[in-house]
């Protein structure tokens, strides 16, 4: 149940990160950290995706882990795109929330599926 939970709330994101990098390209004319945002924001809901694939409990955790990582370098980002005025308090807030959510939700995964081993 929190696997669909998670791809749910991945691929949203992943919409909300490719409208964000044509705000950011479009808009701003931010290239660079446009292209480093899209690649990790979307790439949470792949590694998520691919997870539920894997071959092993061992397998899943590494693509969930991998999943996490993706979420802590999207949130680097957020926070430089806020920091260097290329988002709003309130864009940056709302991502932000949604970035952290998915993270909680991974280490929870991770965990269950850690402990069920």
């Amino acid at each position: 149940m929190k696997e669909n939970v998670l791809i749910d709330k991945s691929v949203a994101f992943a919409a909300r990160v490719i409208k964000l990098n044509q705000y950011l390209t479009k808009d701003k004319k931010e290239h660079i950290i446009s292209k480093q945002i899209i690649r990790s924001g979307t790439s949470i809901g792949a590694n998520i995706h691919e997870a539920n694939y894997g071959q092993s409990k061992a397998d899943f955790i590494s693509k969930m882990h991998i999943a996490l990582k993706e979420t802590a370098e999207t949130e680097y980002w957020l926070k430089l795109l806020k920091l260097s005025g290329y988002i709003t308090e309130d864009m940056s807030r709302s991502l932000l929330s949604d970035c952290l959510e998915i993270k909680r939700l991974l280490i929870a995964s991770i965990n269950t599926a850690k402990e069920n081993k």
